[in-house]
């Protein structure tokens, strides 16, 4: 079994069940509950799952959306920051064994970027978590360039977690099996991290790093048509999408347990772009660590993918 880090293991802050709960509103209701419970755990059950995959480390963050559906922004500032507390306080409890990313009220461009230095500077955070758009608005609005600019300043990856559309795919009428996590939620999490590239972040922002789960939503597979495109329809940027995607971006396995997307994501972005990922408590962490520990890859790039480029890549001592 190799050691490892996990990037992608969710919780939930006191309180913040309401924001939650209509994400599994089409989810079996004994299900939701044992997900809650597991939510709200940071002692044997979190602990034990860690183990039995090999978890070193959990970065912890916020099952969304959390206050990112929050309509009053000065209640999403205050609820966000008690949020964060609350989970440094969890970190300070078993500091060998969790780290955080933050949870930023997106509503207040200044104040998400004021929370993510104070989580990182005061609360040794390793970053963000933003999940998904936020009551509609996306990351690549003008009003969040102030948001990049600290965020790049700061070092701080931004990982971009699934969200509910902001409204439902026509294409998916009468299939609700392809909705959510089927389908749905990676096509929207995919669109929004490129909306960022057409939309010349990487531009403004050339040391801005985005994570992205599911090894990439899809991107890995599609960077050649991306560029062709981006030729035919005159898109005016300074370097090739894929060149952002492969500078830029970094990806976690979190609920991808089969070599070929892995694969085809090594082969696209180099293994270095790589990281593990679980996604506890929504995917069994023993089948992801276990899948790592036995895909066919040289051992060194198992550890890197597992570990090292965790390490590196948030600066973890």
């Amino acid at each position: 079994m190799v050691r490892k880090i996990a990037l992608e293991e969710h919780f939930l802050s006191p309180g913040y069940e309401d924001y939650w709960w209509p994400t599994v509103g089409n989810v079996a209701a004994e299900v939701a509950s044992n997900l809650l419970a597991r939510l709200g755990d940071f002692g044997e059950l979190r602990l034990q799952g860690m183990d039995q995959a090999g978890i070193a480390r959990a970065v912890l963050s916020i099952a969304g959306p959390g206050v990112q559906s929050e309509p009053d922004a000065a209640t999403a500032c205050r609820r966000a920051r008690e949020s964060n507390d609350f989970l440094a306080k969890e970190m300070q409890k078993r500091p060998d064994r969790y780290c955080g990313f933050a949870h930023l009220p997106m509503q207040d461009p200044l104040g998400a970027a004021d929370e993510l230095e104070r989580c990182m500077r005061d609360l040794k955070f390793v970053g963000a978590m933003i999940n998904g758009h936020t009551n509609g608005q996306y990351l690549d609005h003008p009003s969040l360039h102030v948001f990049w600019e600290r965020a790049e300043a700061l070092g701080a990856p931004i990982y971009i977690h699934p969200t509910d559309p902001v409204s439902l795919a026509p294409v998916l009428e009468g299939y609700n099996g392809l909705r959510r996590a089927t389908w749905e939620w990676g096509f929207e999490t995919g669109s929004h991290a490129l909306r960022l590239v057409f939309g010349g972040l990487f531009d403004r922002s050339p040391r801005a790093k985005v994570v992205l789960g599911h090894l990439g939503e899809t991107l890995p597979f599609l960077l050649w048509r991306f560029d062709s495109r981006a030729k035919l329809y005159g898109v005016k940027l300074a370097k090739n999408p894929s060149d952002y995607i492969r500078e830029n971006f970094a990806v976690t396995t979190s609920g991808m347990c089969s070599a070929e997307p892995l694969n085809c994501t090594i082969a696209a972005l180099g293994h270095g772009r790589v990281m593990f990922a679980a996604d506890y408590p929504f995917e069994v962490a023993q089948e992801a660590g276990e899948f790592l520990d036995h895909v066919p890859l040289a051992q060194a790039v198992r550890e890197d993918i597992a570990f090292n480029n965790a390490v590196a890549y948030l600066g973890l001592a």
